[in-house]
Order: structure tokens, then sequence, then C-alpha cells
């Protein structure tokens, strides 16, 4: 039992830096806030995020192939027809939003409080800090390979 505990902070110590980046990197897509739209444009920050989420790699939303963008009001597009509205959200649509955001935010909590008890208990602790910052280091050396 002892062995499958250790192995268990072990893994957790690993992987935790990513699992705080997806619950965060999660929570912001799911209202859009990572890419533009509208009169909406994203810090840097959120679309490199996303990018990273989505897609594995690094690119801000003008560096990738997008729709085409927005006529100024009054004007139309090249086609001549205006272009359709973002469909509006049903209820349940956006009550189900927020009940994930809440689930990314719990799960990035829980995860820190983990990180944090196991980081006390541990008789490891070389072990573990260093499992924690390759846990984060090769995702990020990764994607700038």
């Amino acid at each position: 039992m002892l062995l499958l505990r250790r192995i268990h902070a072990y893994i957790g110590f690993f992987i935790a830096p990513s699992v705080l980046f997806f619950a965060l990197s999660g929570s912001l897509q799911l209202f859009d806030l990572h890419e533009p739209h509208g009169s909406y444009r994203p810090p840097a920050l959120f679309q490199l995020m996303g990018s990273v989420h989505k897609d594995q790699v690094l690119a801000l939303a003008h560096d990738r192939p997008g729709p085409p963008p927005s006529p100024s009001p009054g004007q139309l597009p090249a086609g001549g027809q205006p272009q359709p509205a973002r469909p509006a959200q049903s209820l349940s649509t956006l009550l189900l939003k927020w009940y994930f955001l809440a689930i990314a935010l719990g799960l990035a909590i829980t995860t820190g409080v983990g990180l944090y008890f196991g980081l006390k208990a541990t008789r490891r602790p070389r072990q573990s800090w260093a499992l924690l910052v390759a846990g984060a280091v090769i995702p990020l050396g990764l994607v700038f390979f």
C-alpha cells in the first residue's frame, strides 16, 4: 500500500502542472475568451493558452487562418449578404457552461491543495520538486521545440 501511495504522489506531482493548465485554459474557452469576436480582443496570453490547449501550438489568432473579418456596421460583406449574428445560447447551455467553470476551478483548487499537502508530507522533497518542475518544463520545451 505504501508503494501505491508513493506512485500516486509521484504521478500527481508530474501531471499537476498540466492539470492546472488545462483546467484554467479550458475555463477560458467555455466563454470564448481565447478568440476575438466582435469588438472583443482577448489578451495575448489567453490566445496562446487557447492555441496550446486546442491545437498544441503557440499561435495568436492573427497567425492562424480563421473566418474573414466582419464588415463594419452598415456595410455588407463581399457576397452582398449580411453575416448572421452569433446564435443566442439557450439557458441550459449557459448553465452548463457555468457548471463546467465551477468544475474547472474546483479542479484547479484541489490540485493546488493536493500539491501543497503532498509537498509538505513527502519524505523525498527533492524528487517531488524535480517531478513537479519536469511536469512543467517538458510540455513547455515541446511547445517551443
